[in-house]
């Protein structure tokens, strides 16, 4: 699935720094967000991944950004509960706050591009309010029911399905393979 591939790269990162800056379940074990050094590197890289002109955020800015990984994680988890209106009040709740505005940048002698800044007027902000953008994109087309959280026990991971057939329900290999041997187990014990 490719939305669009900014949005599609936007939603993916949305999900990735839910992930690594937001407290909770992951592959069974708890997970706490990693402190400040390890948090602005993985979060850079986190961008870098999203967009490969990205600049790395200083601490200030990393730490901006990850404030708004709760509200973020909040799209994933209502759109798991199969509330969609939730999920798109979330998104909208962001996007008021951000009130993202379009810009067109050149980087790197490229051609021009269009990105979103935040009226906050700081980076960490800005990349808010571009990861948000890429949510709501998916919320408002068919792709909506690609986002979601894990639905392996014990795991609260956000993920972004970009599959072929939009079947994926797991965070990663890992939980879909602990359900289905789980599964197996359960099967064959019974008879």
């Amino acid at each position: 699935m490719d939305f669009d591939s900014h949005n599609t790269a936007m939603a993916l990162g949305a999900a990735d720094l839910v992930n690594l800056a937001t407290p909770g379940l992951a592959r069974t074990r708890p997970y706490e967000p990693p402190p400040d050094a390890e948090l602005a590197e993985r979060t850079n890289a986190v961008l870098q991944a999203a967009d490969r002109h990205a600049t790395a955020l200083g601490a200030a800015d990393v730490a901006r950004l990850a404030a708004y990984a709760p509200q973020l994680r909040a799209v994933f988890e209502h759109l798991a509960a199969d509330e969609q209106d939730g999920a798109v009040g979330a998104a909208n709740a962001l996007l008021a706050q951000l009130r993202p505005f379009p810009v067109l940048e050149r980087r790197r002698d490229e051609p021009w591009h269009l990105y979103h800044r935040s009226t906050a007027g700081d980076e960490g902000s800005d990349w808010a309010a571009r990861l948000t953008l890429g949510l709501a994109a998916a919320l408002g087309s068919r792709f909506a029911s690609r986002l979601g959280v894990c639905s392996a026990p014990a795991c609260d991971r956000a993920y972004v399905d970009v599959s072929r057939n939009g079947t994926r329900r797991f965070c990663s290999t890992a939980c879909q393979n602990r359900v289905k041997t789980a599964a197996h187990r359960a099967r064959t014990q019974g008879t």
